[in-house]
């Protein structure tokens, strides 16, 4: 084996490991959360790590297969964020004060 691929076997071996520890992390924020926002973004988070997992196989594999999965899955991820967002936002909205001049319009 020469020193590139040795390096490439290295470096990815290392962002694997990286990857499972962020997801030990994420696990455990999802089951501490103190709120249930904290516990959205660890799910948003989940995502992420997905695609970074999928892009480190690909990348180990040397095959762009799974680069449209990639795709699909950041943007199922981005709406399901959103999504969460504007229900929180919805959910947390003050009751009882009036409404300003600039929320009228």
């Amino acid at each position: 084996m020469s020193v590139p691929e040795t390096v490439d076997r290295v470096l990815l071996t290392t962002a694997v490991v990286l990857i499972v520890v962020a997801g030990a992390c994420l696990l455990i924020r999802i089951r501490r959360g103190p709120s249930m926002l904290d516990r959205a973004i660890a799910l948003d988070v989940c995502a992420a790590l997905i695609i970074a997992g999928l892009g480190a196989k690909s990348a180990f594999a040397r095959d762009p297969f799974y680069f449209p999965i990639m795709l699909v899955l950041a943007f199922l991820g981005f709406t399901g964020s959103v999504g969460i967002a504007r229900f929180i936002a919805v959910r947390d909205r003050p009751t009882g004060r009036p409404p300003n001049d600039k929320e009228v319009r």
